[in-house]
């Protein structure tokens, strides 16, 4: 490979890099939008169920930081 080619590849890369990370940004600010309403729920009719859901969202952002951080399952 010529370094051309890679030096194309890596601009590629870091192009699809930054814009997933823009993604990821426009996510993390509706999540964090949504949290501050109170995951849109009415505090004045929070059930099991709603707590139930409440968990199972907060299950899933775990999974996702403990592959970003290397904790939990995929700790070293």
């Amino acid at each position: 490979m010529t370094p051309r080619r890679k030096t194309r590849n890596n601009d590629e890369a870091l192009s699809a890099f930054i814009a997933a990370k823009a993604e990821i940004d426009v996510i993390l600010d509706r999540l964090k939008a949504l949290s501050d309403d109170h995951f849109a729920f009415d505090p004045d009719a929070i059930n099991w169920g709603a707590v139930g859901s409440l968990n199972t969202v907060a299950a899933d952002l775990r999974k996702i930081t403990d592959f970003l951080f290397g904790e939990g399952e995929h700790a070293s």
